[in-house]
């Protein structure tokens, strides 16, 4: 039996919770399994490490720091923006999540914090930032992956 290395396609259920609320952030374990070729980019290096190893048929559950997972909050990411930079028509919320484009025209969502009467605290931090998060994986398959 094949042990998850580079270049093996994984096909897994996992779960991603809150460690510290059980908040179940995402899961494929009531869905379709996730299928990806390990070293693609498609789960970051960390959650890669969790499964290295692994087998079909197991089945763990690790906890993953924030800077392992989607980095430490960074202050410097949220910003106080002028209420009469958004278009009047957005109604806006606290939890409402927009989308503005940075100096290299890339999407950049973030979520509104706070609003008051002249400014909105938009916080462009990964919502996942500064969390420690709860991993749990179950592999179905490896294989080795497909070259062209």
């Amino acid at each position: 039996m094949l042990d998850i290395g580079p270049n093996c396609k994984v096909e897994l259920h996992f779960s991603l919770k809150l460690a510290d609320t059980g908040e179940l952030v995402d899961s494929t374990f009531e869905k379709k399994p996730a299928e990806l070729v390990i070293g693609d980019g498609n789960l970051p290096a960390a959650f890669e490490a969790v499964i290295h190893g692994m087998k079909a048929g197991e089945r763990k559950i690790e906890k993953i720091e924030p800077k392992d997972g989607f980095g430490q909050h960074n202050p410097s990411n949220v910003q106080r923006i002028p209420k009469d930079q958004f278009d009047p028509s957005v109604e806006l919320s606290e939890g409402l999540v927009v989308s503005f484009q940075d100096k290299a025209k890339s999407e950049l969502p973030g979520v509104v914090a706070a609003i008051d009467d002249s400014m909105v605290t938009v916080d462009f931090n990964h919502p996942l930032a500064g969390r420690d998060l709860e991993f749990e994986v179950e592999i179905l398959s490896v294989a080795p992956a497909e070259t062209h």
